[in-house]
């Protein structure tokens, strides 16, 4: 947790960098809205990571550019496609949704299509994983119990008073998701990513070294 003047690429690019002087190594995957500013941050700091395009905001995003006339019929379809059980569906899916509202609402399809790939990287995941990373939902109840707390406050005195009154809010957060309420287990994300590796290291040898 860090304190910041604005979400400014600058202020994400410092954070991000503060954070691999902790340690932070290893980032397979970042999950967040379409905020200009992280994302270009996420790039030079975590080169070849997967970005996952929040699909609630996304979603949004398509009903706002709809006339209002298309909006109920169009508003259940984005579902489809992110409850797909596998990227092919999904792609049927978003076919399906351009041909019906193509000329209907052409600002929101030009969206599902632009943002269709990032806000279905989770389809990568083992299936488990999906729901949970598909979305920042974790974190935003997480910010909405931050909020209630600083609420109380209203003006901190100094930088170190919102430090320790949210740091333990979050502290308290860390310890449910680790020791009491999982919020979901590594193993089989693992075991994937082992056999992904694995794969990968057998496709690059030689057919006499195969044999």
């Amino acid at each position: 947790m860090r304190i910041g003047d604005s979400e400014s690429e600058a202020t994400w690019s410092e954070f991000f960098r503060w954070l691999m002087g902790r340690g932070l190594h290893g980032v397979d995957l970042v999950v967040s809205d379409h905020h200009g500013g992280l994302v270009n941050a996420v790039k030079p700091h975590f080169q070849g990571v997967t970005w996952q395009r929040c699909q609630v905001p996304f979603a949004t995003n398509i009903l706002d550019a709809c006339p209002k006339r298309f909006q109920s019929a169009l508003k259940a379809k984005p579902r489809l496609m992110f409850d797909a059980p596998d990227i092919e569906t999904a792609r049927r899916w978003r076919d399906e949704i351009l041909a019906e509202f193509a000329n209907k609402a052409l600002r929101s399809m030009d969206i599902v299509e632009g943002g269709f790939d990032d806000a279905m990287a989770v389809m990568t995941l083992p299936e488990p994983y999906r729901r949970r990373l598909r979305s920042t939902n974790g974190l935003e109840r997480l910010n909405r119990e931050v909020r209630r707390r600083e609420r109380v406050i209203g003006i901190f005195a100094n930088a170190p008073s919102p430090l320790r009154l949210l740091g333990a809010s979050i502290m308290e957060q860390d310890d449910e998701w680790t020791s009491g309420r999982l919020y979901f287990r590594m193993d089989r994300y693992w075991e994937s990513k082992r056999l992904t590796d694995q794969d990968g290291a057998n496709a690059m040898r030689s057919p006499r070294e195969a044999a």
